[in-house]
């Protein structure tokens, strides 16, 4: 059972080394990584993925329950602990959907396939708004019902108990529910984010600057008020996103949660 994972710093764009030297991640847990565009963001989460061992750009080193992958005598099985979700996501195989998770669930040796895919099916939808059935076929998946299918695929089949998020707040999902299913089942979410909503629901996030990792912050109860705040925020606006999608006119003082209740 893999406990954490740590990240050991490198080198900045400069050459200079990170201010931040190591960074630790257990089961459960939520890291942001944050920063403008060409901060370093993309080639952070590339040095987890590859499971770093000082021989990328960065020179940094990514230990998996305290060791390096290619030092442990079972670096075959550590090979496929990680799982990418990112906002750029279509299938490219003909098959339906049943068919796909049946095998995938085949491969990981699930025994009730039959319900665990009718699970990964209800998050799915759960996810996407757009429904999607076992009969419809992958290439016909819009990318945001195929990021959704690829969420609850690997929250319910895979095994992976470590998934790196790209910036899924353009995936066309509910990226929130996404991010607690997947802290529900106990994995390690890395997430690279713009969107202030994402960064707070992590317990931690780092900064990236000119290559590096700059800054780590632990999210603080002030910070944690402000997401509830900006939560309920998101359900008004998702309640009338919905209304104007069925063609609803909404009008000055409309109360978009209360007709939603009232609707429901």
């Amino acid at each position: 059972m893999l406990d954490k994972i740590t990240i050991l710093g490198g080198l900045d764009k400069n050459g200079m080394p990170e201010k931040i030297g190591r960074i630790e991640i257990a089961a459960g847990e939520v890291l942001a990584v944050v920063g403008p565009t060409g901060s370093g963001k993309t080639q952070l989460i590339s040095d987890i993925e590859q499971y770093a061992e000082e021989e990328t750009l960065t020179g940094r080193s990514v230990l998996v329950s305290n060791q390096l992958v290619n030092k442990n005598r079972d670096r075959r099985s550590m090979r496929y602990l990680m799982a990418q979700v990112s906002q750029n996501m279509n299938f490219v195989i003909d098959m339906s959907v049943e068919e796909f998770l049946l095998m995938h669930a085949q491969i990981r040796g699930i025994r009730e396939s039959a319900r665990t895919i009718e699970e990964v099916l209800a998050i799915t939808n759960h996810l996407s708004g757009e429904p999607v059935t076992f009969s419809t076929n992958l290439t016909q998946l819009s990318g945001g019902q195929s990021r959704a299918l690829m969420v609850a695929d690997v929250a319910v089949i895979s095994n992976a108990p470590v998934v790196l998020i790209d910036e899924i707040e353009n995936a066309g999902i509910d990226r929130l529910q996404a991010l607690e299913i997947l802290k529900g089942q106990g994995k390690i979410v890395l997430v690279v984010s713009h969107d202030p909503t994402l960064m707070l629901m992590a317990g931690q996030r780092v900064v990236m600057k000119n290559g590096g990792m700059n800054k780590i912050y632990l999210t603080t109860p002030k910070e944690k008020r402000i997401l509830e705040d900006l939560v309920r925020v998101e359900k008004r606006v998702a309640g009338l996103r919905e209304r104007l999608r069925r063609g609803e006119s909404i009008g000055l003082g409309d109360n978009s949660e209360g007709d939603s209740e009232k609707e429901g």
